[in-house]
């Protein structure tokens, strides 16, 4: 085995917690079970990201940071202007775009959460539109109650996200998963 090769496989043995010795180190995606279900799983994350960055900018950031609709969400609107993405955040001194971009990857870091427990039992189309369902109805709701200007940020201070993102994420992803049900045996 020549050096290069050696070294690859250190590096990703140290990287994923895997063994020197094996012959698929230098790719952690040969070992995830069927190979269906592992190309599944990098696009339902490649997916999640691309989803939660188009639904977020599009409306998504003004229901959880915006102007109050209700108790519980704000007024969906488009993040994209050059006004509003220039403008002053109201929590520092730096552009509403750094803060945007910022709550962004939370979002979407939520979402590639709950996907965990649902892959190799989604298919991937359901997961296209449960995504910007999911990230409107639910996790929009909960930033705005919490961090935005919603009926619990009185009284609750989450600061690094153990509410809105891992709660959100695991009781969904816990929810959805008994919803969706078992993967197939023939895929174990």
């Amino acid at each position: 085995m020549d050096q290069q090769r050696r070294q690859c496989m250190a590096i990703n043995s140290n990287f994923f917690g895997r063994p020197t010795n094996s012959s698929w180190a230098c790719n952690p995606l040969w070992d995830c079970g069927e190979k269906k279900w592992a190309v599944n799983s990098a696009f339902m994350a490649l997916y999640a990201f691309t989803a939660v960055l188009i639904c977020w900018v599009l409306w998504a950031h003004h229901m959880s940071f915006g102007a109050i609709l209700c108790s519980i969400m704000g007024w969906p609107n488009v993040g994209l202007t050059p006004k509003f993405l220039l403008g002053k955040s109201k929590y520092g001194n730096f552009p509403m775009a750094d803060y945007v971009c910022f709550q962004f990857a939370f979002a979407a870091i939520t979402v590639v959460l709950l996907a965990g427990s649902l892959l190799g039992r989604m298919n991937f189309y359901a997961w296209m539109f449960f995504v910007p369902l999911w990230l409107t109805f639910c996790y929009a709701i909960g930033a705005f109650t919490i961090w935005g200007s919603g009926f619990l940020q009185p009284y609750i201070i989450d600061y690094a996200g153990g509410f809105v993102v891992h709660l959100s994420s695991g009781v969904a992803g816990y929810t959805a998963a008994y919803w969706v049900g078992p993967g197939h045996s023939h895929d174990r």
